[in-house]
């Protein structure tokens, strides 16, 4: 295994019934002995995302019968450690920049099959710009795009035909592909369902209501492709 790869930590076969009705999918095949974790990142100046809920990480194991963690594994986005999930969450406020190991790593991670989820912490501006800025010098050719509802991440396990805002109205999340493979979800409105965060003082920003269902969609998006 080279440097920067992912690695498998898991060994399963989704041979998902997509005909099922929303909330009745399930794994046909699945290798109980090993448990799908998924990280949570600590990175710039120690910053983490303690206000993105792990939640909906016990539901999917729920609705799906795969042995998912129930809570997130903490990582720094400069170890090795970050390629040991396929799956990761990070989320923060204020300003930040990546160090250049931290640049190195996560490039590798999103080019050899691992899925970044990322929402600000109250839906902080500040922390938005630089997500952004960094994204962009990672990945100039592949600009972080409007994500359409009738993206299969909106009907894997529930079904969710509108993003409605906690102040009102209704959003789309947005996205890059990499290599033809999604890679990465973006919203500088909240999917930190902060609502069922521990410990957290956040307020949740302007929230997606629908936080918890969308992430155990993308969650599941993750692992099938």
């Amino acid at each position: 295994m080279k440097t920067g790869q992912l690695i498998p930590t898991f060994s399963i076969i989704l041979a998902l019934n997509l005909a099922a009705p929303a909330g009745n999918l399930a794994p046909r095949e699945i290798d109980e002995a090993r448990t799908i974790r998924c990280n949570n990142l600590i990175y710039s100046t120690g910053k983490t995302s303690v206000c993105f809920a792990d939640k909906f990480l016990s539901t999917a194991a729920s609705k799906t019968g795969l042995k998912i963690a129930p809570r997130f594994n903490s990582v720094k986005l400069d170890s090795e450690a970050v390629f040991a999930s396929p799956f990761t969450v990070i989320s923060g406020e204020g300003s930040f920049r990546f160090s250049e190991a931290e640049r190195t790593n996560l490039k590798r991670y999103l080019t050899n099959g691992g899925f970044l989820l990322g929402s600000p912490g109250c839906s902080d501006a500040d922390w938005d710009r630089s997500f952004r800025a960094e994204v962009k010098a990672l990945f100039p050719d592949a600009p972080i795009k409007k994500i359409s509802m009738d993206h299969e991440i909106f009907s894997l396990i529930y079904n969710v035909p509108t993003l409605t805002l906690k102040s009102g109205g209704t959003t789309l999340v947005e996205g890059i592909e990499i290599d033809g493979r999604l890679a990465m979800i973006y919203t500088n409105h909240g999917l930190n369902d902060a609502n069922n965060a521990k410990g957290c003082c956040c307020c949740g920003g302007n929230q997606i209501r629908e936080s918890e269902k969308v992430n155990v969609n993308i969650l599941l998006y993750s692992l099938l492709n």
